[in-house]
């Protein structure tokens, strides 16, 4: 775990010693920030494995925080999860949109910090170094950008590629509408939303058994789409 850094951002110094010191415990280094604008420029320097960020935060709160790392391309992935005293869904579901990967309210047991963490770590860590994903009787080779079901060539178009490589890429981590259509689309599409749901019904009809009832590509109501099976 001594490669996993955790940046921790909260303006209470005594939760940052404490997730610190537990973190540590479990092997993970860290980094603390107690403000917004030192946090930003602290994980756009040191690239962290994770971050857990406060929403309530001087000279810049966890939301802005979350949609600037979501902007840039190095950053776009990197799980966040979101720590408030606000438990309104509404408070949930809005940090969940801007692309938190898990939000807990205060007060939190830091076991289940701990646990939470090494959980967002697993399901966000990169596909291993071999090209080749395989579920199911479906193969994807990434080098080739070739699909195959049942051992036959899938034809897929670009952008339909580029869709289920960056879903399979962040396999049980749920994608935004909106985050799929920046990285994949660009700004000019920018609140076209239907362009992601269209090229997914596509997208399910030449790789799902029955596209009706998908279990590849899950819809998540009001959000976006998950892979949801391992390999």
């Amino acid at each position: 775990m001594a490669d996993k850094k955790i940046i921790i951002v909260d303006d209470e110094a005594n939760i940052r010693e404490l997730i610190a010191f537990n973190l540590k415990n479990e092997g993970y280094r860290t980094l603390t920030a107690g403000d917004g604008i030192t946090a930003l420029k602290m994980i756009k320097e040191e690239k962290p494995s994770l971050i857990l960020l406060d929403l309530m935060l001087p000279g810049m709160n966890g939301y802005d925080v979350c949609k600037e790392v979501r902007r840039e391309k190095e950053l776009s992935t990197t799980p966040i999860i979101m720590l408030s005293a606000k438990d309104a869904e509404f408070d949930k579901v809005l940090g969940l949109e801007l692309g938190a990967d898990d939000y807990m309210t205060k007060p939190f047991s830091v076991r289940e910090l701990v646990a939470r963490v090494k959980a967002v770590l697993r399901r966000t860590t990169p596909i291993a170094e071999s090209s080749i994903f395989s579920v199911g009787n479906i193969a994807v080779d990434f080098e080739k950008h070739e699909v195959k079901r049942d051992g036959v060539k899938v034809d897929l178009t670009l952008k339909e590629f580029e869709l289920l490589e960056i879903l399979i890429k962040n396999k049980g981590r749920v994608m935004t509408r909106d985050f799929l259509l920046d990285k994949i689309w660009g700004y000019e599409y920018l609140g076209e939303t239907r362009t992601v749901d269209v090229h997914i019904r596509h997208l399910r009809k030449k790789i799902e058994e029955d596209d009706k009832n998908p279990t590849l590509i899950e819809t998540i109501r009001g959000v976006g789409y998950r892979f949801n099976k391992e390999e």
